[in-house]
């Protein structure tokens, strides 16, 4: 059969998607538009969410015209989402409040020390998996309460939701202020530091700590099942899955086997490692988090290294410097050098996340010499998405003394052969691209169809999973550790450059 069609919706940090599957998991038809991003202070990140929502609606009806089908020939609906951005509506008018407050945002980093006290960054983390960090929602929603006038006392009547973006979508999708439903599920309830890993539900001594009303909070649910309805121009389709967009990821790459890791390359780079249905505690700098639960199966637990800046590095480079002027141009001007000089940048522009966690680091170029062209810094920007994942995978080991024999990976960057040629050299094992690198929405979809009964099971789903491409070390074993020692010496320079309260 092939006549079943599943759409996904992307709500990424810097634009919006919708892809259209057909039942081989193949894809039929895209559209993708970007949104403003808004810097109002150093180290502000703010999106409008009603832009957002009117984007996601362009591309939904762009998807279709594309295909050429109607909304009534969708059998399901899944939605992947940017996490941990964080937002706060009135349910009567259906309005923000405020500007979304994007992950990236450190205004918080002072109010997470305030937070963590005598107990420090670990305060939550044996029930959360997550340190005490300006990454995650609850201090988001701390900062929104005790700034926006009036908000808390509106906030414990019950006037006001709180949701990441999955949230703010579904209930739009939904009905908005005519019936819309409330709703996350665990992975991105996971992400705000607020859920208990165990439970699966808010834990309440959390909220108490936080003073974050209950009222605000969505109904926690399943990554697969179906929430509610579509009204508007999806009228009728199944509201079938959602998944914070790394754990989509995860699901599109099919890593249902404890072992199985994966590593997206967009904005930031998340490399999640399946740890099966127990969640395995982190000493080393990474985060316990959920993969994903499909309806009422146990959860399954992922470690995950979170390196905030990656393809925003390469933005960086073409927007604030005009080295290039695409992104595509960045590989053909870093292969005119054979390696980067002696230059690395360490692009910590909103502190470092996974293995330090460090609010207080901010970036550097080190190593420069008359020598250095801005090819040799082309370079260095590609080979810094490489190294900081190198970290990351030393860290899942010390961890889980699971070896990664190979990294599945998706998303824009792996476009550039360059990079991924340079993450096999200082991985010293295989990458492996597949067919289709929009895993994030194919998880999405994959969820979706899995809930409203499209594809039958995972090992469906397993079967379709193809590799494009394969690249396999080159690097000599001393060439590699003299310059991952150099990396890490140009990362603990970047140390300590912010001082004091961020707001």
């Amino acid at each position: 059969m092939t006549d079943s069609y599943v759409a996904a919706i992307d709500q990424g940090t810097t634009s919006s998607r919708c892809i259209i599957f057909d039942q081989n998991g193949e894809i039929v038809a895209v559209d993708q538009r970007e949104h403003r991003q808004m810097f109002p202070k150093p180290g502000w990140v703010e999106h409008d969410a009603t832009e957002l929502w009117s984007k996601v609606q362009a591309v939904v009806a762009g998807a279709l015209a594309n295909a050429g089908m109607r909304a009534d020939q969708l059998s399901a609906l899944g939605i992947t989402n940017q996490r941990e951005t964080t937002l706060l509506w009135d349910r009567r008018t259906g309005r923000p409040v405020h500007n979304a407050i994007v992950w990236q945002d450190t205004r918080t980093a002072g109010l997470c020390e305030q937070l963590g006290g005598e107990y420090g960054q670990d305060r939550f983390r044996d029930r959360t998996g997550l340190p005490l960090a300006s990454y995650f929602s609850g201090p988001k929603v701390v900062w929104l309460l005790d700034n926006v006038p009036g908000l808390r006392e509106r906030a414990r009547a019950g006037e006001i939701a709180f949701g990441t973006i999955d949230s703010w979508l579904i209930w739009n999708l939904t009905g908005g202020t005519d019936g819309g439903v409330h709703v996350t599920d665990v992975t991105n309830a996971g992400r705000t530091m607020l859920m208990n890993l165990e439970t699966l539900q808010w834990d309440a001594s959390i909220l108490s700590a936080m003073d974050i009303p209950e009222a605000v909070l969505p109904e926690i649910r399943s990554s697969a099942e179906v929430y509610g309805t579509a009204v508007g121009q999806l009228a009728g389709v199944p509201v079938a899955s959602a998944l914070g967009d790394q754990q989509a990821a995860v699901f599109g790459q099919t890593c249902y086997r404890v072992g199985e890791a994966k590593n997206t390359y967009g904005t930031g780079s998340f490399l999640l490692l399946n740890t099966g249905t127990r969640p395995v505690p982190s000493k080393n700098g990474l985060l316990t988090t959920m993969g994903y639960q499909l309806g009422s199966e146990r959860p399954v637990y992922c470690l995950e290294g979170s390196i905030a800046i990656t393809g925003a590095l390469v933005q960086w480079f073409r927007d604030q410097l005009g080295i290039i002027s695409t992104a595509d141009d960045i590989e053909p001007l870093a292969a005119r050098v054979e390696d980067n000089g002696g230059a690395y940048i360490v692009p910590a522009f909103s502190g470092l996340f996974a293995p330090y966690w460090r609010s207080d680091a901010r970036g550097v170029i080190t190593g420069l010499t008359r020598y250095v062209t801005k090819a040799h810094l082309a370079r260095a920007v590609l080979e810094a998405t490489s190294w900081q994942t190198r970290e990351v995978v030393d860290a899942m080991y010390e961890d889980s003394e699971v070896e990664i024999r190979t990294l599945k990976v998706d998303g824009g960057m792996t476009a550039n052969n360059l990079l991924m040629q340079h993450q096999s050299d200082v991985l010293g094992v295989p990458v492996i691209r597949p067919v289709v690198a929009e895993t994030t929405c194919l998880g999405a979809a994959y969820a979706a169809g899995l809930a409203t009964g499209v594809w039958s099971d995972m090992d469906e789903l397993r079967a379709q999973w193809r590799q494009d491409a394969e690249w396999t070390p080159r690097m000599d074993v001393g060439t590699r550790d003299r310059e991952y020692a150099n990396w890490r010496k140009a990362v603990r320079r970047s140390f300590g450059w912010e001082e004091g309260d961020t707001d």
